[in-house]
């Protein structure tokens, strides 16, 4: 069997494949848009930008979740400016005020009922397929999308203990992060870097308790076990928060690391959820959004304070994006060649196999 390799340089580095990537990975394939809980309200709007597209999420009046394309039918403007906010009920051009109600329908369209032909109804706002996963928003930028079932596979039974749809988020970083979308992905499946690079978590967890299960299509990850008498992983191990209600003793001795594609990467503790959503903004540059979710109940108490998970993973994440970014000024090299990948990176090159065959490129050994 030949040695495996790593992904060429111009997998990170060039914008003409940066824009291959966007097209066939997030416009093609659900997408992690946020949580439901961002929308809480009718009319209560977020604005996600996905590549080059700007899409609305909206509650409409049936208090389901919509999504549009940010786009005027009149002339192509620009319909919501903020990233976040409640449109009253209508979703108003600011140029010339054509209206639209939450479901897109056209309902205002001044001067156009001297317009020969004209009819409202032809001009809905274009949609966006959406779908949810226990809390988790999806949307498909696709013109005929397969069920978001097919790309979760399993994972619905398996994280069903959780009951992620009932967890709230209580805190939001948002990290600028000089690297490929992709190397931090792959920084987020292994723990090879571990010692040298995260003292704190190994002292919580051993570098070489995970157990990856093989890589899916939609996803790829694992646990990683808990040292005897760590309760969760926080700068000391412990929590006064109580354990997750629907987890039994196993689930509660580990932490699951799942990476579900393209930009959804998914901490489940013990006793809260950690969330990650990547946004690719170059081949150089990811915006990645980092949110601490908790029960309701253990919110409600009076001894209620996230800071201990938040500090131990804005540590965490700001030392793993400071050699995503040394990876990234790396590969940029001349020198750079693709190198070996040990035996524990199997989920690396399940990973790089994936990017291959899905965008029909030829391996980068034989």
């Amino acid at each position: 069997m030949p040695l495996a390799l790593t992904l060429p340089a111009h997998y990170y580095t060039d914008p003409d494949q940066f824009r291959r990537e966007i097209e066939h990975f997030f416009m093609r394939n659900w997408v992690c848009a946020g949580r439901s809980g961002e929308l809480p309200g009718r009319g209560d709007f977020v604005v996600r930008e996905v590549g080059e597209e700007s899409i609305i999420l909206v509650r409409d009046d049936a208090g389901a979740i919509r999504a549009f394309f940010n786009v005027c039918r009149h002339r192509g403007t620009r319909l919501c400016a903020e990233p976040v906010g409640k449109t009253g009920g209508t979703i108003r051009c600011p140029y010339h005020a054509w209206t639209y109600d939450l479901a897109g329908r056209l309902i205002g369209a001044p001067h156009m009922d001297e317009a020969p032909g004209f009819r409202p109804e032809d001009w809905p706002l274009a949609g966006v397929s959406t779908a949810e996963w226990d809390g988790h928003v999806f949307i498909n930028l696709g013109d005929d999308p397969k069920p978001i079932a097919d790309q979760l596979g399993a994972l619905p039974d398996r994280f069903r203990p959780w009951g992620m749809a009932e967890l709230v988020e209580a805190r939001r970083i948002s990290y600028d992060v000089a690297a490929n979308w992709k190397l931090i992905i792959q920084n987020y499946s292994e723990c090879l870097h571990c010692p040298v690079i995260h003292p704190a978590l190994t002292r919580l967890s051993h570098y070489l308790s995970g157990e990856n299960e093989p890589a899916a299509p939609g996803y790829l990850g694992g646990a990683m076990t808990l040292r005897e008498g760590v309760a969760s992983m926080t700068p000391e191990g412990t929590t006064r928060r109580p354990t997750l209600p629907g987890l039994g003793p196993a689930e509660c001795r580990s932490v699951q690391y799942y990476a579900i594609l393209p930009n959804l990467l998914l901490s489940l503790h013990p006793d809260f959820m950690m969330t990650h959503l990547l946004w690719p903004r170059a081949e150089d540059r990811t915006e990645v959004v980092c949110s601490w979710h908790f029960h309701p109940g253990a919110m409600a108490r009076a001894d209620f304070d996230p800071s201990d998970a938040v500090a131990f993973w804005d540590e965490t994440n700001r030392q793993d994006w400071r050699v995503c970014e040394l990876s990234q000024q790396g590969i940029a090299s001349r020198a750079y060649r693709p190198g070996p990948y040990s035996g524990r990176e199997d989920l690396l090159r399940a990973f790089d196999a994936l990017i291959l065959r899905e965008l029909g490129d030829l391996p980068p050994q034989s």
